[in-house]
This record gives structure tokens, C-alpha cells and sequence, in this order.
């Protein structure tokens, strides 16, 4: 058996997040979603658009604000802290950022320059991309043919996406899963491990955030969707992103700039 992984740099982003640390505190970065919000034009940690290093800066400001000492604080208020002010990460930015140091790895500079901002029209909508590239990049513009294809189950590779669009009423929100670590045997692809960043009912308010789950494939020939899916310790039918994946629109994608790697 053997096994491929995203390069260390990219790795290393999805452990920021995953083990965001202050101090000797450490929690998963909560998710957020500026749609609940509704802000406009603020910073990108504001807005579940922020990188690891401009979450960091902005929490340490509002520590300093609030005159708490950051060696003396705690995981559980760190996690509070990040959510009780809005400071979070969405799916499809924290897809943006893993994928964005996988391209920068290849050599191929950063992702934005590989990518068509399908929701940006006209003059003023391709200056607005190009100013604010991760803002404008939603799943619907990772999950459109002119940035990604469909790929099969026996083609996957570290790098690659998992996108859920809609559901039976469309009150769902669009998502999207990274794919860090693929184990083969035997050259097939045997398990699938990713990465997210999500929103479960029974997190509450304060157990949001980056996940990891496995997809055992069961039916190489089948979809992405009929495979074995555990995360959190529970499996398909009690696994909520499981159950997520049957109602959507869910594909196996992978975005063209990888088709040289």
C-alpha cells in the first residue's frame, strides 16, 4: 500500500486552520459564512475570507483591545473569542488557500491567475476579481467546467475536490471538500481522506470548524457519492455530509491547472 499527500506547503495551511494557535491556547478556526452576515468590503477575516496569518493578526488586536494577557488564555476562550467576533472560514476560501499553496508548490504561480470568476461581469466586476480574488471565488465557480472536470474515482489524487451543489429545495448551501491524502493498493485508490470547513446543527455555537473525515471506496465503478463515508466517527447514514452528498448535485473535480502536474 502506498499513499500521496498535498505538498507540505499545502498541508501546513490546512494545520493552521485545523490547529490554530495562540499561545499555548489551540482550537479549529471556526466556520463562518458572510451570507448569514451580510458585510460588505470588510476585512477577509471578518468575512470567513481570511488566511491563518490575518486571522492570527486580528484576533491578537481584539486581545489587546479587551486587555487580556495572551499567554494566560484558553483553547476553549480562543474558540469563543474567534466566533463571538465573526472571525471564522468558509468551505469554499478555505479551499482557495489549500489549493492556492498546492499551485504556488507546482510552480505555477498563485491560483487566482488559473481561475475564471464566473460571477464577475464587465469592467468593474473583473477589477473587484481581480482586487479581491478569494471573495469571488464561490464553489459554483470551482464546481463549473471552465475551472474543473469531472474526474472518476480511479483517477483521484491529492489536490482534487469533492463539490456539493444544491439540494432537493436548494435551502442548502453550496460546498466543497479538499482531497489531502489518497491511499492506494496496488495503484487503485482504496481511501480517500479531506478536509472542510463546516457547520453541523449539533456543533452549536462554539463547535464549528475544519473537519476530516475518510471515504472508503467500496464501489470502484460507482460515484463519489455511493462510497463508505466516516467522519466525526460516524459512518454514512449517521454521517451528516454523507447524507448531504446523496441529495446534492456531488462531483469528483479537478481543477485544470493540474492536468500538467
Amino acid at each position: 500500500m502506498n499513499t500521496k499527500t498535498l505538498s507540505n506547503r499545502a498541508l501546513s495551511i490546512i494545520d493552521q486552520y485545523l490547529h490554530f494557535k495562540v499561545a499555548e491556547a489551540e482550537c479549529s478556526v471556526p466556520y463562518f459564512n458572510n451570507k448569514t452576515v451580510r458585510a460588505r468590503a470588510a476585512l477577509r477575516s471578518t468575512i470567513g475570507k481570511g488566511s491563518p496569518q490575518e486571522i492570527f493578526e486580528e484576533i491578537k488586536g481584539i486581545l489587546v483591545k479587551s486587555h487580556v494577557n495572551e499567554s494566560l488564555i484558553t483553547s476553549d476562550l480562543l474558540k469563543k473569542t474567534l466566533t463571538d467576533n465573526n472571525i471564522g472560514i468558509d468551505c469554499s476560501a478555505f479551499t482557495y488557500y489549500v489549493l492556492n499553496s498546492e499551485c504556488e508548490d507546482l510552480k505555477k504561480g498563485h491560483l487566482d491567475k488559473h481561475i475564471h470568476f464566473i460571477n464577475c461581469h464587465g469592467l468593474i466586476g473583473k477589477m473587484r476579481c481581480a482586487l479581491r480574488p478569494i471573495e469571488n471565488c464561490d464553489v459554483a465557480t470551482f464546481a463549473d467546467d471552465i475551472n474543473s472536470k469531472i474526474i472518476l474515482i480511479k483517477e483521484i489524487q491529492p489536490g482534487d475536490i469533492i463539490t456539493m451543489l444544491g439540494g432537493p429545495d436548494n435551502s442548502d448551501r453550496d460546498h466543497v471538500l479538499v482531497i489531502h491524502q489518497v491511499e492506494y493498493q496496488n495503484f487503485i485508490p482504496t481511501k480517500i481522506h479531506y478536509s472542510h470547513s463546516v457547520a453541523y446543527p449539533e456543533d452549536g455555537i462554539y463547535g464549528t470548524g475544519i473537519k476530516q473525515g475518510i471515504i472508503e471506496i467500496i464501489k470502484p465503478e460507482a460515484s463519489i457519492a455511493e462510497q463508505s463515508w466516516t467522519e466525526n466517527g460516524k459512518s454514512n447514514q449517521e454521517n451528516r455530509i454523507f447524507l448531504r452528498a446523496q441529495k446534492s448535485k456531488t462531483e469528483l473535480r479537478r481543477l485544470h491547472f493540474f492536468n500538467s502536474k
